[in-house]
């Protein structure tokens, strides 16, 4: 598509009317936007004519790759039958019938029903309403306390924002709401020095006890967290860590909830990442890989007994206008068939997956200032650390994490910065090629990076 407008005048126009999230903008209005035009693959292009190369999948999402032809036609033809047409009013239609179908299939045993919201954050928030009017109709309204952890994240809804982690956001709108509390994360690296991975997994599962007994076993409705910890900075518990929570919530009588908005849809290698480390929940919470990010659409997966129980209770006061909207299904349904028949999970897996691992520590375990580098499936991360016999990190935590994720946006190269963890998650269609091309991109990145820590006297 030609545009007929220049970068500077799309700035300009973006700087008087746009309000970006998460933005400071002030100084972004003064430095002036990067403006996407176009993509394909695991690639985008700037106004400028710059190559990227997407090393997030936009945020974790673009699972199926850019440029699809196949989606966008699925779209057209869907919004030419039924634009739109609510879920409310004992009505449905066939795009959300279809997708409802294809996701019991794909999900884990036991999931056979889904609630539809537009985005993670709306899937949390739903998830909320649906643990404390499970307990409702249990007979026990007194359980209303939900456990998150802190760094986790669960989008930026009150409900959401609120049962995440995040202290900037919690600063911001007197959060956490009422009935929310909070847990140490399982991130080995700083908080279980000297321990082995199991022993660290089960002391980590252990502040989730701790935290029951305090509140009261009777007055907490679930524990939420993400399989893995995608904005908090890929933090990956050890093996031990999941099964006992389960555990620990079966022998309390409390909800297991996963959040599944980043890890679902195959950025394990497995189709949700409950399964990459072996838990079952009651529910959890999708979106992001759904559609690719092609259009806004998430899904709250229930469990069988909490579905029923729903269900006997009456009326679930809860919705959206946009819920199963028509076209987004439509799209949904063929980016989750094309992840699935085009063996685009399977790859990740056994092949692209594994390779991802042995490149990305091979790359970057030899870096001076580089520790905890992790990853499974092409989800990865690894940690800036100013010493690392002594595992010491640096002061004014988030600081040098911006500026490497400056010099990886200069050479054409998106990673992400959580805090001073540099993160990745690339489209699921990478080749093993294109892993080569944005690692070696990626170290000659670092090896700038680490000069300009010896230049600035920070090494």
């Amino acid at each position: 598509m030609k545009h007929q407008r220049s970068t500077a005048q799309w700035r300009e126009m973006d700087a008087a009317h746009h309000l970006h999230p998460f933005t400071d903008t002030a100084s972004l209005n003064a430095q002036g936007v990067r403006m996407i035009t176009h993509a394909d693959g695991i690639y985008l292009w700037d106004s400028e004519g710059n190559k990227i190369i997407d090393g997030m999948a936009g945020l974790w999402c673009v699972n199926i790759g850019y440029g699809r032809k196949d989606l966008p036609e699925i779209a057209k033809r869907q919004m030419e039958e039924l634009a739109y047409y609510n879920t409310f009013f004992k009505t449905s239609h066939p795009a959300v019938v279809e997708l409802s179908h294809l996701l019991a299939e794909v999900a884990p045993k036991g999931f056979d029903h889904v609630f539809y919201t537009n985005s993670g954050s709306e899937s949390v928030d739903t998830m909320i309403r649906m643990v404390r009017r499970y307990w409702d109709v249990k007979g026990k309204p007194q359980k209303k306390t939900l456990i998150g952890r802190w760094n986790g994240y669960h989008g930026s809804t009150i409900g959401g924002a609120s049962l995440g982690g995040m202290s900037y956001m919690h600063e911001q709108g007197d959060l956490p709401i009422p009935g929310i509390v909070h847990v140490q994360q399982p991130w080995h690296y700083k908080y279980g020095k000297g321990m082995s991975a199991d022993e660290f997994g089960l002391l980590a599962a252990s502040w989730i006890e701790d935290k029951i007994l305090e509140v009261g076993a009777d007055k907490v409705a679930a524990f939420v967290g993400e399989p893995i910890q995608g904005a908090g900075g890929v933090i990956i518990p050890p093996a031990s860590y999941w099964p006992e929570v389960e555990r620990i919530c079966r022998k309390y009588d409390i909800l297991l909830v996963a959040d599944e908005v980043i890890c679902g849809f195959g950025r394990t290698g497995h189709w949700f990442g409950q399964q990459q480390f072996g838990f079952t929940p009651d529910i959890f919470t999708t979106a992001k890989g759904l559609s690719s990010g092609y259009l806004p659409i998430g899904a709250v997966f229930v469990g069988n007994e909490v579905a029923a129980t729903l269900a006997a209770g009456g009326d679930f006061n809860h919705g959206f206008t946009y819920s199963g909207h028509p076209v987004a299904a439509a799209v949904a349904h063929a980016n989750v068939k094309a992840l699935r028949d085009e063996g685009i999970v399977a790859a990740v897996h056994e092949d692209t997956g594994p390779y991802m691992q042995k490149r990305w520590r091979e790359a970057f375990s030899r870096f001076e200032h580089v520790d905890d580098v992790r990853g499974v499936g092409l989800i990865q991360a690894f940690t800036l650390v100013k010493d690392k016999a002594s595992q010491t990190l640096f002061d004014n935590w988030g600081e040098i994490g911006l500026m490497c994720r400056d010099i990886f946006f200069r050479h054409g190269l998106i990673m992400r910065a959580c805090g001073d963890h540099i993160v990745s998650a690339p489209p699921l269609i990478i080749s093993k090629d294109q892993i080569d091309e944005m690692i070696a991109t990626a170290v000659e990145c670092m090896e700038i990076f680490e000069q300009k820590l010896k230049e600035r006297g920070l090494a």
